[in-house]
């Protein structure tokens, strides 16, 4: 407990002599080596050492650093502190023994030492001393002692601060040193926690390089540069802000180190590894924990590479999946590794290269260093991921269109908006054969059924968009709820009017129009992008029987329920929020208020079906929704989709309609096996009425 009793009462002691005294006073002549000894920071301090250095050491306190420095060959030394108890007792140490060396009683705030009278400055642990907060006083102080090292030190000299890196010292010091024009280099000492010992500490030690150099007037900004490994070239940033984010995710990384070591079985457990060369995100890595597992000592510990493209699936993109993903590999730490878009990677061998160093320091406690972790994926397979093509919509912000090769071998189309990367907008099978358009039978030479296996395809792009197959589930079940409309065995052939919010990559209102072979779809979207996006990407096509018309949703529902209620047989919303922020991502909150809700009834046919896709993590929220929705349709049923957050609701107006949710399983298998024509292409890999086995009665 000596660390916490010789801790001052207030941060502010820090900068008092008077605290110090007693410090050392207490302390005794045992040295208290701030942030380790000089054989941790040898490799980062000794670059920038030479041997005929004049080095000033500021705030020296006890420690041996700069003994081992003189011992090491560096003898034009001069050291102060501000507590003349430790001055007088280093300097009667080393008066025999390092005769060149010299301590002084003196404030670092105000020395006495001639302008460029040194070529090194020194500083271990001092600024972060000084430097309590990031606020009047501490500040001052900080700047006071900055303008001392600027004025003692020649041009051409380093300042070298040894540093914890906390937040408001790393910015006080990178910006005032930027301001000078100096160029900055930080390295990160060994990668090594600052030692426990001492001070407690679990962030790792940082040494800031700040050289001086002449100020050119309108010259660009400073040289900023890291070194997160000694092996690697320094990475260069163009803006302060870009280099303080880079430290400070060295620092998350090493306090996830320490919880996972303090607490193995923490949960959601994620961080990023950047690319060393371009500060990018590269990998996205989670930490699954099954602690009930019974395992040998060799099943500890794997890491497990998600192809690329299928890092939104269930099983990889949510924890619940993971979580399963890692009791059937049977290890009782797991971590998966996500590979990003517009990163090029060569294969599994360069990838497990690349990790084994940085993962490894996530492994469990106990495990011994020479046993090796097992790298897995599906099937040793890193997965293929092609982007086609990316813009800028001026209200959906960047998109990427991108080619991925999905479960047995099956390559997909997909729309991903870059402010939600993680979720996939649109989604699109592709396949060599052609499916029905209209009433339009497929020439004869295009025989393949869609259970027939597509082959690896070299170049995706050669495939054309299978508009057969419907690729989200929730789709899926939006088109088994038609079934909720009267006589389902004749809905392919009735003159009925459906309303779709929200485009998307089309493959829904595309869907309906095929195979309901007398519906006229209405298709409302708010942004011409994705109109373009859906043509040239998506295989999607308007027609006689199929309009889109570029509008805001809401608008549009408000003025067709006032000029022609009562017009549609379906409406259908499948359109997201673009606010992150909100509890519930679809769709935007305006739509489901009662006001509005009560615009869509109007709009809809007295029998009419209102299909709903709501994705929803507010549990208030979504009760809230729910309870809007009742309050205007009496008859209500929801469909959760297995493994993802969205649920289908399906609402109508006369509740003498109800059917049990067995019945409503029937009442789409006869739909679904209305709506296989003859002649046209039909995806049987799922069964659509499956959609609404699990429906229930809200």
């Amino acid at each position: 407990m000596e660390g916490l009793r010789l801790l001052p009462r207030r941060a502010q002691d820090f900068g008092s002599a008077g605290y110090w005294e007693r410090f050392f006073r207490e302390r005794g002549e045992r040295a208290f080596e701030w942030y380790g000894e000089w054989e941790e920071l040898r490799e980062p301090l000794g670059r920038y050492l030479r041997p005929r250095d004049s080095i000033l050491v500021v705030g020296c306190g006890n420690s041996e650093l700069s003994e081992q420095l003189y011992d090491e060959g560096y003898q034009s030394i001069i050291n102060v502190d501000i507590s003349e108890r430790v001055i007088k007792q280093m300097g009667e140490r080393s008066a025999h023994l390092r005769p060149k060396m010299s301590y002084l009683v003196m404030d670092v705030l105000q020395m006495d030492f001639p302008d460029g009278h040194f070529q090194v400055v020194l500083d271990k642990g001092t600024l972060d001393a000084l430097l309590t907060d990031g606020e009047g006083a501490a500040l001052a102080r900080a700047e006071q002692m900055f303008a001392e090292i600027v004025r003692v030190l020649q041009f051409g000299g380093r300042y070298l601060c040894v540093s914890l890196a906390q937040a408001h010292v790393l910015k006080a010091a990178m910006e005032y040193f930027s301001k000078e024009g100096w160029m900055i280099r930080i390295h990160q000492a060994s990668g090594k926690e600052a030692a426990a010992s001492e001070g407690k500490f679990v962030l790792p030690v940082f040494v800031y390089v700040m050289t001086k150099i002449k100020k050119v007037p309108g010259s660009a900004s400073s040289i900023l540069e890291l070194c997160a490994d000694k092996h690697d070239k320094p990475i260069r940033f163009s803006a302060l802000e870009h280099l303080i984010e880079a430290v400070t995710e060295r620092q998350h990384y090493a306090l996830l180190r320490s919880q996972l070591n303090k607490n193995p079985g923490v949960g959601n457990v994620c961080l990023e590894l950047c690319c060393k060369d371009t500060g990018q995100a590269r990998y996205t890595l989670h930490v699954v924990h099954c602690p009930t597992l019974k395992l040998s000592r060799n099943n500890r510990f794997a890491i497990f590479i998600i192809p690329q493209g299928r890092e939104t699936e269930w099983l990889f993109g949510t924890e619940e999946g993971r979580k399963q993903l890692a009791v059937s590999a049977g290890f009782r730490r797991l971590v998966t590794v996500a590979l990003h878009r517009d990163q090029h990677y060569e294969g599994m061998g360069a990838i497990q290269a690349e990790l084994s160093e940085k993962v490894m320091e996530l492994a469990p406690p106990g495990l011994q260093a020479q046993q090796q972790v097992p790298f897995l994926s599906v099937g040793g397979d890193i997965g293929v991921r092609t982007i086609q093509h990316r813009d800028v919509s001026s209200l959906s912000g960047e998109y990427v269109i991108e080619d991925v090769k999905g479960e047995d071998a099956r390559y997909f189309r997909r729309l991903v908006f870059l402010s939600n990367r993680n979720v996939v907008q649109s989604e699109a099978r592709l396949s060599s054969r052609a499916s029905c358009k209209g009433n339009k039978k497929p020439k004869k030479k295009k025989k393949a059924t869609s259970s027939d296996p597509v082959k690896p395809a070299a170049e995706p792009t050669s495939l054309s968009i299978d508009k057969s197959y419907l690729c989200c589930a929730h789709h899926r079940a939006m088109v088994a709820g038609l079934c909720l409309l009267k006589n389902p065995e004749q809905l392919p052939e009735a003159p009925i009017r459906v309303l779709v919010i929200g485009l998307g990559g089309g493959s829904l209102p595309l869907f309906i129009h095929d195979y309901f072979l007398q519906c006229t779809v209405d298709v409302v979207e708010i942004d011409p992008a994705i109109l373009e996006v859906a043509t040239r990407w998506f295989g999607f096509s308007t027609g006689d029987r199929l309009k889109v018309h570029i509008a805001d949703g809401l608008v549009y529902v408000s003025s067709q329920a006032a000029e022609v209620p009562s017009s549609y047989d379906a409406i259908m919303f499948d359109v997201d929020s673009k606010d992150s922020a909100l509890g519930m991502s679809c769709p935007p909150p305006a739509f489901v208020e009662k006001p509005f809700l009560q615009k869509v009834r109007a709009l809809l046919k007295t029998e009419g079906i209102f299909i709903l896709n709501l994705v929803c993590r507010d549990a208030r929220l979504r009760d809230t929704v729910l309870a809007a929705l009742k309050e205007t349709f009496p008859l209500l049923y929801v469909r959760r989709i297995e493994g993802e957050v969205n649920e289908i609701l399906f609402c109508q107006q006369q509740s003498r309609h109800k059917l049990p949710p067995g019945e409503l399983r029937e009442s789409a298998q006869i739909l679904e096996k209305a709506l296989r024509q003859p002649g046209c292409a039909w995806d049987s890999t799922y069964i659509l009425a499956d959609m609404l086995e699990a429906v229930q009665l809200a």
